[in-house]
């Protein structure tokens, strides 16, 4: 059993040659000792050490082939439970080491009998129940004696795992061909929770992961699932991976750090063709510890090892990301596994005992930590940024920076020398008599509903009433520390005809909402969503777009026109209007920039910056004349050439930073001090980028400088991902939400503690920024919610639904103490 050392990522400690294949049997292993199935019915112990010249301990019992086995959790004293047709017997090693060098026969303690073909054993946290699937039903066992405890039997196929709850020793877990799991309460003999049909595969593997209180499970085409487990029972799905998918991003990723001829890890998926290989059963899956620390990689208790045919994956749930491929190449003994046994060693690297697919072998392999180490490094230093970025600038203004243009004032004309013209001495007169004219009535808004007489006349306050009451507004500060929204407060239907409802934004001081809808129209109501709303109307197409000043006196709106309105909240008109001869293509996405300095929008591949002078006088016989400016100061193009469908930069203080998302799935940062593209993020989902939202806060809030650094992505079928800027990579991932056709947006709290997003079933739903489990799912609505907001000054959130039938409405939602 000497060292056969693997030139790439695995030290082969020993082979064993069985007397038949044994792949579709359950081997066990333990940081101690390994056990192997020996002549069919006698099991082998080998022991765990670096050149360990010792016989393995032979263990005899059974009469029968050994079908399953499994070794107990407690380290100090390891417990082995072995089982064939006839017997189910638990050994205790220390026992039979004993035994054997005290020049007698290793014996163990039979706990069941006559259960037919085990196929899989799992021992309870304190190994004292035993449970053994075999067939459709899983047998409840006493560990420390013959007898029955419960029998559990509900799936409609053969059971293929079950598993006992780490930190709650009456809750079981079985999996089985029928595609589905269920949650068992071990006392009772009672479901408390089954799951619909997963997959077309049966589901081959089962783990739970103790740190964050969930479970994993996966299938044989290589699709994996994790679930919460509440105090309820009541599962949630927090992701759902794809392993073959996973490995082409990986592979892709690999290829930007050497070419492939000079690789020799092995993870090309593809031949000569381009033909892809089909997707690979999950075989085993185990929780990475968190004290285990590589090179590259942080301490976290969100990373498993996958076992597949080919390889052993490291997969960080947080992210959904594949962090290392680890492929069965080299000089070793087994080149296609057919099951996988992982432990963690007793000095902290990760052994494995693998079985070959075909051939009779059996092999433990450890896991070359100094090679995962260089991989996972040079993997870091590939995708790093060469300089951290920050949303927070670091350095004044460069001398060419675009954020340093100016818009000209024309000043008075000079006074022509020379005679009299005749041409411009006689003037154009106007033919009434009066500085105004009253309107005819054709460009005011359309009346919403009818007159209704006031009922409800309050006196005017005082002065010294308002003063005061506007002080409090200013010294009031959000609650940091609240809980999230979850309490439904106000409903309100905003229109009665046929419409959509595509965007909506608090002001800055949180007292009133903006709302873009699909005829064209914008409607302003205040924060409480009482009274009618003031409507502007302009465009002639559906608005996408809708973004409140820094000073809370502007907000714009764009459309499919394409045309981009500034409006003010005391005339109905526009004050400033661009429209579409100024773009080739439909504006995607508009707003302020950099203190309210710069118009920021996007528009096919281009993203443009625009300086812009708003004059709100309106002269009423030249009202035609439009006095406000714009001048185009900075064009800049995406990389690819591909069209962005998103943009997000900060107002609320003076930052450098843009973000862009393309149509070619990528995330593109901007620096406009500079005025070029500082890095990009390939692939950052598997579908197109439809929304990007940063982590502003508000004046009523403040947060860490670093927190200033996160943002938000969305896109469809790919859930919702947590960025860092600094690093440029993806923190963390939330998939509870449903997001398959329509383009649900995001939105981060004042406190920078949740985030809020829309989903196509008829919810909203509440994030917390440290989990990828939903906090709270905020219903009612009717149909799918499109956008949500969060009040900046008070702990709210304001839910857009938009309908496809005939009604439109959006619901309002408030965390309250207490709930009448």
């Amino acid at each position: 059993m000497a060292d056969v050392t693997s030139e790439q990522y695995f030290i082969e400690r020993f082979s064993v040659t069985c007397s038949k294949p044994v792949s579709h049997l359950q081997l066990a292993c333990c940081p101690s000792h390994c056990a192997i199935p020996w002549k069919d019915k006698n099991i082998r112990i080998y022991e765990n050490k670096i050149n360990n010249l010792e016989p393995p301990l032979e263990l005899t019992g059974h009469h029968g082939d050994v079908s399953a086995m499994v070794f107990g959790t407690e380290r100090d004293q390891p417990i082995l439970c072995s089982a064939s047709e006839d017997y189910v017997i638990v050994w205790d090693i220390n026992r039979c080491y004993r035994q054997i060098k005290e020049g007698g026969i290793a014996s163990g303690r039979v706990v069941g009998t006559l259960l037919g073909r085990v196929v899989y054993l799992s021992l309870c946290p304190m190994s004292a129940k035993v449970a053994a699937c075999s067939g459709s039903r899983v047998v409840l066992l006493n560990a420390e004696r013959e007898e029955v405890l419960g029998v559990l039997k509900a799936h409609l196929g053969p059971v293929t795992a079950s598993e006992f709850c780490p930190w709650d020793v009456n809750l079981l877990i079985s999996i089985s061909e029928d595609r589905t799991f269920k949650i068992w309460d071990v006392k009772k003999g009672g479901i408390l929770f089954e799951s619909a049909v997963l997959s077309a595969y049966p589901l081959l593997s089962l783990s739970f992961m103790k740190q964050n209180g969930q479970f994993i499970t996966g299938s044989g085409d290589g699709q994996l699932w994790c679930y919460t487990l509440p105090v309820d029972h009541k599962c949630r799905l927090v992701t759902k991976l794809d392993l073959s998918k996973l490995e082409q991003k990986h592979e892709r990723n690999l290829r930007m750090i050497s070419p492939p001829q000079s690789r020799t890890d092995g993870t090309a998926r593809c031949d000569e063709r381009g033909a892809v290989e089909t997707a690979k059963p999950v075989l085993r899956i185990w929780p990475q510890t968190p004290k285990i620390n590589h090179a590259s990689l942080q301490q976290r208790g969100s990373y498993v090892w996958i076992g597949s045919s080919d390889g052993l994956c490291l997969l960080d749930l947080d992210t959904s990301e594949l962090l290392s491929f680890l492929p069965l190449k080299g000089d070793l003994s087994i080149s296609i596994a057919g099951s996988w046994v992982i432990s963690e060693g007793l000095d902290g690297s990760m052994r494995c005992l693998v079985s070959s697919l075909f051939e009779t072998s059996v092999v433990l392999l450890v896991v070359n930590g100094v090679r995962l180490d260089e991989l996972c490094l040079r993997m870091a230093k590939s995708f790093s940024v060469e300089e951290q970025l920050s949303v927070m600038p670091s350095s004044p203004l460069m001398t060419t920076s675009p954020l340093k243009a100016e818009l000209a004032k024309k000043g008075p004309k000079p006074q022509r020398k020379g005679g009299v013209n005749y041409q411009t001495s006689v003037k154009d007169q106007a033919l009434v008599f009066h500085t105004q004219v009253k309107s005819s009535g054709y460009n005011t808004a359309p009346h919403r509903t009818m007159f209704r007489p006031k009922t409800n006349i309050k006196k005017k306050s005082s002065s010294i009433t308002k003063t005061s009451t506007t002080m409090n507004d200013l010294l009031s500060e959000y609650p940091s520390h609240s809980e999230a929204p979850s309490v439904s407060f106000a409903h309100l239907m905003v229109s009665t005809s046929p419409t959509t409802m595509n965007a909506l934004q608090y002001s800055g001081d949180g007292k009133q909402i903006v709302c873009g809808l699909g005829d064209g129209s914008v409607l302003l109501y205040n924060s409480s969503l009482t009274g009618n709303p003031d409507v502007y109307t302009g465009h002639s197409k559906a608005v996408n777009t809708v973004c409140w000043s820094h000073s809370k006196r502007w907000f714009l709106s764009t459309s499919e026109d394409p045309t981009l309105c500034i409006w003010t909240t005391s005339a109905s008109e526009p004050v400033l209007t661009m429209r579409e001869d100024q773009f080739a293509k439909p504006i995607r996405s508009a707003q302020f920039y950099y203190l309210d300095k710069f118009l920021l929008l996007a528009s096919g591949s281009n993203l443009m910056l625009y300086l812009y002078h708003l004059d709100n006088t309106k002269d009423d016989i030249k009202r035609y004349k439009q006095r406000s400016k714009f001048k185009l100061t900075g064009k800049f193009s995406m990389k690819s050439g591909t069209d962005i469908t998103s943009i997000s930069a900060v107002n609320d203080f003076y930052s450098y930073i843009v973000l862009a998302a393309g149509a070619d799935r990528t995330i593109q940062v901007f620096d406009m001090n500079r005025g070029s593209l500082v890095t990009q993020i390939p692939d950052a989902h598997c579908r197109a980028v439809h929304h990007l939202a940063q982590n502003q806060g508000s004046s009523f809030c403040t947060q860490a400088v670093q927190a200033y650094n996160l943002f938000l992505s969305s896109a469809l079928t790919d859930g919702l991902k947590l960025w860092d800027l600094r690093t440029a990579r993806c923190v963390r991932r939330y998939e509870s939400h449903v997001n398959r056709c329509l383009h649900c947006t995001a939105a981060f709290s004042p406190c920078g503690r949740f985030i809020a997003t829309g989903s196509e079933d008829h919810s909203a739903y509440i994030y917390d920024t440290r989990s990828s489990i939903f906090l709270h799912k905020l219903q009612r609505h009717s149909e799918t919610v499109l956008n949500v907001a969060f009040n900046p000054a008070k702990p709210e959130t304001l839910n857009l639904t938009g309908l496809l039938e005939d009604q439109r409405d959006f619901g309002f939602h408030i965390k309250i103490p207490y709930v009448f």
